[in-house]
């Protein structure tokens, strides 16, 4: 196991360029399973999940070439169905939630897809029933073996249709479009997710000869095709590690810009954290965030009453940063309600910023009121254990402010999502070190 040891309490300054996005890799990277054509990607991130992800694929005997920094080029011409029934399999999937997108692509093209219950963060419950519900309105069979955890679902044809979806879940939406893009006839999901890595991936897709319309908006129309071709897609910047950069930059009062973050496609981000006090300047395409010498005010509502920042679709704001927002309001002025909405155990983690110092009140396993400090009272170092990785890289940001050297164990989790992190960190000034342990 992981552990870092950080010395907090000094300033940074410099850019960081964010990598390319997790959560759209792993849709991106299960979409090559739809052609047996050639398929280039670039900006795909150096983290342990992603990387799963490629193996996985590899070992389904999709050929994968890696060409450069972040580019590979994927062929599934020769796609080895008999390894979902290997032992292997069920083991491997298992230890990667995005493993469940490989099941729609799959489907679609091969009449079956298989899954063992995928893994993931400790976070709560993470239900799959939209995905399936999507694939038996298609048309396909579904069976679950409850002894190994084991789902299935098959299919001689999929056929268009109408749906609803229960929930505006992201991989679902994305399982399902990929199931459908091959379908006999017109599909139509409503409710559908609309976040940029969804639309990211409509757009793949259209690209190599799928009929998608109504990208970026709730309804989605899918007029089946024969087949689909290769084609080349860049990934977005990952926006949850952007706002982690900013939330470090105001929690240790640094200069930072941050590269390249395509503002058109960060939604709420800069809004949320502009309430919360933080200064941000928009230079091109970069992120300024000036040194908050004086700290930062967080913005009660109009009628003087508390802010509360919850989680919601998009263009709501996104949950993988309420546990960045939690850490960042405990050095600000005034206070604020964090509401959880989606995942009943992310706040568990608050009990560690108490220890390091922190005021911050658990009403419930959904919602947090934080009183900040306003940096009159700074963070005291302490040992930790990382839970997930939103919660990971939100205990680093609070160790890199505090007074003294924290240690952060289980850090494998934080690696699951952010990219060569200690190499990052130190080229702009942070004392962080990383040992290997038993």
């Amino acid at each position: 196991m992981g552990t870092f040891k950080i010395e907090g309490g000094h300033q940074l300054k410099g850019e960081i360029q964010p990598q390319g996005a997790k959560n759209e890799a792993l849709q991106i990277l299960c979409a090559v399973l739809l052609t047996p054509e050639v398929v280039t990607i670039n900006n795909i991130p150096d983290i342990i999940d992603v990387n799963k992800l490629i193996t996985l694929l590899k070992n389904l005997g999709v050929k994968v070439k890696h060409l450069g920094p972040g580019s590979y080029s994927f062929q599934a011409d020769n796609v080895n169905l008999d390894y979902l029934k290997s032992a292997d399999f069920k083991e491997e999937g298992r230890g990667l939630r995005g493993s469940i997108m490989i099941v729609g692509p799959l489907l679609a093209r091969f009449g079956k897809g298989y899954i063992p219950k995928p893994g993931g963060d400790k976070i709560g419950r993470r239900r799959l029933d939209t995905h399936f519900e999507g694939f038996i309105n298609l048309g396909a069979k579904f069976r679950y073996n409850r002894e190994e955890y084991f789902y299935g679902v098959e299919a001689d044809t999929l056929v268009g249709t109408d749906m609803l979806l229960d929930e505006a879940s992201v991989t679902g939406t994305a399982n399902i479009v990929m199931a459908a893009v091959l379908a006999q006839g017109t599909t139509t999901i409503y409710n559908a997710a609309c976040e940029p890595y969804l639309q990211q991936l409509c757009k793949m897709l259209n690209r190599m000869g799928a009929k998608i319309s109504g990208v970026g908006s709730n309804l989605l129309t899918i007029e089946g095709v024969d087949a689909l071709g290769g084609t080349e897609h860049k990934m977005l910047p990952d926006m949850i590690e952007i706002g982690s950069w900013i939330g470090l930059a105001a929690m240790t009062k640094s200069e930072l810009t941050i590269k390249n973050v395509s503002w058109d496609d960060l939604g709420q981000i800069p809004n949320v954290f502009a309430k919360l006090g933080i200064t941000l300047e928009r230079r091109g395409d970069d992120i300024f965030i000036p040194e908050h010498t004086n700290g930062y005010e967080i913005q009660n509502y109009i009628d003087g009453s508390i802010l509360t920042i919850a989680d919601a679709p998009w263009p709501g704001f996104t949950p993988d940063l309420l546990s960045i927002v939690l850490v960042v309001a405990t050095q600000a002025r005034g206070e604020v309600l964090v509401h959880q909405k989606m995942f009943e155990s992310r706040l568990f983690f608050v009990d560690k910023l108490i220890d390091m110092g922190a005021k911050i009140i658990l009403c419930d396993p959904h919602r947090a009121t934080v009183i900040g400090h306003d940096f009159k009272s700074q963070l005291k170092a302490t040992t930790m254990v990382s839970p997930d990785i939103r919660a990971g890289i939100s205990l680093l940001i609070a160790a890199l402010s505090a007074k003294g050297t924290s240690t952060i164990h289980n850090i494998e989790q934080i690696d699951r999502g952010y990219e060569h992190i200690v190499k990052r960190l130190k080229k702009i000034g942070a004392k962080i070190e990383r040992f290997e342990g038993n």
